[in-house]
């Protein structure tokens, strides 16, 4: 499991959280359950390396607040518009037994063992997220699937994921895909043979010959009547 440090804060103006944020630090927020929401700070530099991991938002940090420890999930995180930093960060009190809604990401395996992958299928991922609802400590870090064995043409529905008994996908009532291996958009025309290659070289050569030998004949014939010789035209002179 993750972890920060935290340090409480007692900030009232928007001067006093741009220097929070000048010193290196992210304000933040915890929030949910009975007690009342507290105001904290967190390294700016640490928080980094842990939205950089995919599944940030769906992952529990132990968040070390004046030395004390608490489960919390991130719930939302603000970005500078223009630097793209971090500038706030909300997180959920983890509380036993209470059911939460979370998106959590899909990680396809052995893709190197699908023959529908081999010849040249594709993958269609329709969902790269579930959002699903569950207890905050039966949060699944990730839905797998495997795509040994599959072909072209098969689909992932969320009826083939198995999942705990208390975690439930929040789309109801209908089986939506998750993913779908496609044929190839241009199929790879099979080489030939070079049998049949030689076959057809044979086949043009005796064509060819054919063409030459008619032309020959063609050669031979006597001149049709009518037809006019070389010379033909020429009368001889009158002699004076």
């Amino acid at each position: 499991m993750n972890s920060l440090e935290a340090n409480t804060r007692d900030n009232i103006t928007k001067g006093q959280l741009n220097a929070i944020r000048n010193n290196g630090n992210v304000p933040a927020i915890i929030y949910g359950g009975k007690d009342q929401n507290q105001k904290i700070s967190i390294s700016k530099k640490h928080l980094k390396i842990l939205i950089d991991k995919e599944n940030f938002l769906s992952s529990i940090i132990t968040l070390n607040v004046d030395g004390k420890s608490q489960n919390v999930l991130p719930r939302e995180i603000k970005y500078h518009i223009i630097s793209d930093e971090p500038t706030h960060v909300d997180f959920l009190r983890v509380l036993p037994g209470v059911k939460i809604k979370i998106e959590v990401p899909v990680n396809f395996i052995n893709h190197e063992k699908s023959p529908g992958l081999k010849r040249g299928g594709v993958l269609n991922i329709v969902r790269r997220k579930v959002e699903l609802k569950c207890p905050s400590e039966k949060i699944p870090e990730s839905i797998t699937i495997d795509l040994d064995g599959i072909d072209i043409g098969e689909s992932f529905k969320i009826s083939s994921v198995k999942l705990d008994p208390d975690v439930t996908p929040t789309i109801q009532g209908r089986d939506f895909v998750i993913a779908t291996l496609a044929a190839p958009t241009v199929m790879k025309e099979p080489e030939k043979p070079a049998e049949a290659e030689a076959a057809e070289g044979a086949e043009g050569a005796e064509g060819a010959e054919g063409t030459e030998g008619a032309a020959a004949k063609d050669g031979d014939k006597p001149a049709a009547e009518g037809d006019k010789k070389e010379g033909e035209d020429k009368k001889p002179e009158e002699k004076k």
